[in-house]
């Protein structure tokens, strides 16, 4: 057997290699990946070979929002869980600094995660990882739904940055899988009313079949909610969505855009607004799993394509060529997927 695998050399470098298939270690265990999501940081190292300090410097299989089931562990794993459908917590702490001791394992500074440099991806019929971060998948979801656990806890991570309670209003700038995940977090945490804004007709439309209030982005809207929760990475979307954040309300930056932003302070200091930023996640994958089996988040309208991982580098790319297009997923047990569903399976 071979480990089939999407390797990224350099921007826009992408080879489908053979690799080893991982061996069990002490604490891990090696999962057969049914299903990967493509990220925008994925397409963003693809594209330009880096994000901020992260240089892709040598050969790195891609991909990171994954699930699939256990084939094997190594020493001091219960031998049950092979068999077992798993979603891959891809940021594995070293769970003994200072951040980690209090929690914030996300800003473990020896973080090992999928697809940052120089670490591994997903995007390979057979990984490894921390049997910790293999987190048990409720029964009924498939792969794909599961791998979503990823961008849900990126949701689930704003959520609580914001401190979302019931009762409160909260918009959703950006109606990207991000914001579309991030828009039914909010309403699963309580919110009493969401609003999503875009300007793609298409996204719009996603967000109302998803049971969410949608607005053309250039639409002025009342200065009314208590959280903006800012997904699109867009200047121009934090600046207007700033204008209709409420006295005491909290401003979350979740999308990835440009390095420095102007901020109207004025507006900030005058309505007392709490501005903060998110960093991945911590502690949010059980619950991640819970939404997506319990229906209060549904993936299944955001997930418009499917790519076998001979076509890794056409699911990178989906976003420039289709724009009725939201999240890609890779099935790396697939050479390809043809528009009719067909798999072939290896």
């Amino acid at each position: 057997m071979t480990n089939r695998s999407a390797v990224l050399h350099a921007a826009t470098t992408l080879t489908i290699e053979d690799r080893s298939i991982p061996v069990s270690s002490p604490g891990h265990v090696v999962v057969k990946v049914g299903a990967v999501g493509i990220c925008g940081s994925d397409v963003h190292y693809y594209d330009h070979g880096r994000i901020g300090g992260y240089i892709v410097d040598q050969p790195m299989i891609i991909g990171h929002e994954a699930a699939g089931t256990v084939i094997d562990v190594g020493a001091e794993v219960d031998p049950s869980l092979i068999g077992q459908q798993v979603a891959l917590e891809p940021g594995v702490p070293c769970r003994a600094c200072a951040e980690c001791l209090q929690g914030r394992y996300n800003l473990c500074p020896d973080i090992v995660f999928f697809a940052t440099p120089p670490v591994n991806g997903a995007i390979s019929q057979f990984v490894s990882i921390d049997a910790h971060f293999a987190h048990p998948v409720p029964a009924g979801l498939s792969d794909e739904q599961a791998a979503m656990a990823e961008p849900v806890s990126v949701a689930i991570w704003a959520a609580r940055k914001a401190h979302i309670t019931p009762g409160d209003r909260v918009l959703v700038t950006g109606a990207g899988p991000i914001g579309l995940f991030a828009a039914q977090v909010a309403r699963a945490f309580g919110a009493k009313a969401v609003t999503v804004t875009d300007l793609s007709t298409f996204r719009l439309n996603k967000a109302r079949q998803l049971g969410i209030k949608a607005h053309p982005a250039a639409e002025q809207l009342p200065s009314e909610y208590d959280v903006l929760l800012e997904c699109s990475g867009s200047t121009a979307a934090l600046t207007s969505g700033m204008q209709s954040v409420a006295r005491a309300g909290r401003v979350v930056l979740v999308g990835m855009g440009a390095d420095t932003v102007a901020i109207n302070v004025s507006l900030l200091q005058g309505r007392e607004i709490n501005l903060t930023v998110t960093f991945r996640y911590a502690n949010t994958y059980p619950l991640a799993l819970h939404l997506l089996a319990s229906g209060a988040v549904d993936v299944d309208p955001i997930i418009t394509h499917h790519f076998g991982i001979d076509d890794t580098e056409a699911a990178l790319t989906l976003s420039k060529s289709d724009p009725q297009s939201l999240k890609a997923i890779v099935l790396p047990q697939a050479l390809r997927v043809e528009p009719t569903d067909a798999v072939t399976v290896l």
